[in-house]
């Protein structure tokens, strides 16, 4: 069974973050003020950490440069071959050829983009076919773009299948902008890990938007990508230990056509803003860990889905009965709200919430539920509601919650009351049926009344479920 990997790591969350020091374990970022040198064209923080098993590779100086010892190359007609470790900047435009890196030696090759466009109508705009690592700067104040062909081959075990494809580690950070258009597969993919440190940058892709096959890394910048099927990615499931995919900074908005974030291995939100605006499965991956930040998931099934990814099947569409696959989904700070057509917060293993505030808005048809776990849900604090169908409603446990079956319409407000007070108020995106609100406000066992537009609905007991048959618990 896969351990939590990343999860051991954030309960020193915010500790980590303080500390300018390499070694912290993966999911607990420690950001490290990057030094300036001469030339420099970008002051961006960097990433080191390590789970124990493996080193994210990107240091804090990866995006520093010095332009008096740099090779320019000024884009015209045909491909540029990099051979060699180095710093060059690329400026001016290549309508039709690609940048290609195949270096065999040691040492980081370093990409300066500088307002440079780089078009190629048989294959990946930048070709990373060898190299240590590869680090991409997009220079201050510059505007750059990456287009490759539509219809190319990529069908062979090391083919290039994206706009911009490295064989080996690739960093992307910097203060300018770029563009990535991948016609005929992803925009960004790297077959090794993928760390993103700053830059603004807008992804077109006719498969996944941006993958890293071992890691992908997200720390800050700003991040727009369309794609047909998964927004983010990390593809690794021979090696337990990789498939990860970490945000930890920076703005994401991901329009999908499947997955918003799909992590063979675990996925964790740390901090920044994330924003899945339109997807199939808002966030997958075995362990997912929201432990900062702001995220929002609109998805037409599942919103938040933790599975094992083995082809189990999972616990939606139907509800109790399904075996614990081991997979978790972990709760314990920041903002989370869920507009989800299936499951809200799905996992085949369990669900833990220790902090944050969580918002779903979930189904509105019996087959699925706002809460979906097959190994129970554990609320120990933080503010969680719940809002949707009723034929499949799960609640916590036990504890600090109440579960009321309602008849509210969309746009209507629901509070929850202990006598004259307030406990919570919600106010419905569509048309609810069942309610679960769970509040260190909230004492088990005593009275509440909930009303819906102000009048009372229901008066029910704390740490009582009520609901479609399913109750608090695991399903079974």
């Amino acid at each position: 069974m896969k351990t939590n990997r990343i999860a051991k790591g954030l309960v020193a969350l915010s500790a980590a973050l303080a500390l300018a020091a390499c070694g912290t374990s993966l999911g607990s970022i420690a950001d490290v003020g990057a030094t300036t040198s001469s030339g420099t064209t970008s002051s961006a923080v960097a990433t080191t950490a390590t789970d124990g098993s493996y080193t994210i590779h990107a240091q804090a100086d990866d995006v520093d440069y010095d332009a008096s010892t740099a090779k320019a190359i000024a884009l015209g007609s045909g491909n540029v071959e990099i051979t060699e470790p180095g710093t060059y900047i690329l400026t001016g435009t290549l309508s039709n050829g690609q940048v290609i890196v195949n270096c065999s030696a040691e040492g980081k090759v370093r990409i300066v983009l500088s307002n440079a466009s780089i078009t190629n109508s048989s294959g990946a705009a930048i070709d990373v076919r060898a190299a240590d690592e590869v680090v991409v700067v997009l220079a201050e104040g510059t505007s750059n773009s990456l287009t490759d062909g539509s219809g190319y081959d990529t069908s062979g075990e090391d083919a290039a299948d994206a706009a911009l494809f490295s064989m080996a580690d690739l960093t992307i950070g910097g203060t300018g902008s770029l563009i990535v258009t991948g016609n005929t597969a992803d925009g960004i993919a790297s077959k090794d890990g993928l760390v993103i440190l700053g830059g603004t940058i807008t992804v077109k892709a006719a498969d996944d938007g941006i993958r890293g096959k071992d890691y992908l890394v997200i720390q800050d910048g700003t991040l727009d990508v369309t794609s047909a099927q998964d927004g983010l990615k990390s593809t690794n499931e021979t090696d337990a230990q990789y498939g990860d995919i970490v945000i930890s900074g920076g703005t994401v908005t991901v329009n999908a056509g499947d997955d918003g974030a799909h992590a063979e291995g675990d996925l964790a939100i740390t901090g920044g803003t994330v924003t899945i605006a339109k997807s199939s499965e808002g966030l997958e991956g075995h362990t997912i860990t929201i432990a900062g930040g702001s995220t929002s998931v609109t998805s037409s099934d599942d919103g938040v889905n933790a599975s094992s990814g083995t082809g189990s099947t999972s616990g939606g569409g139907g509800g109790g009965g399904m075996a614990d696959d081991g997979s978790s989904l972990l709760i314990s700070g920041g903002t989370l709200t869920v507009n989800a057509g299936g499951d809200g917060l799905d996992s085949n293993g369990s669900i833990t919430i220790s902090g944050g505030t969580t918002t779903v808005a979930g189904p509105t048809g019996n087959g699925n539920g706002s809460l979906d776990s097959n190994a129970g849900i554990t609320y120990t604090g933080g503010t969680l509601i719940a809002a949707g169908s009723a034929g499949m409603a799960e609640a916590p446990d036990s504890g600090n919650y109440v579960q009321a079956n309602v008849s509210a319409p969309a746009g209507a407000t629901i509070e929850v009351r202990s006598g004259d007070t307030v406990i919570a108020t919600y106010t419905t995106v569509k048309a609810v049926a069942n309610v679960v609100v769970a509040s260190d406000h909230i004492v088990s066992g005593q009275s509440y009344t909930v009303t819906v537009n102000g009048s009372t609905t229901a008066t029910v007991t704390a740490g009582q479920a009520t609901g479609g048959g399913m109750g608090g618990g695991p399903r079974g």
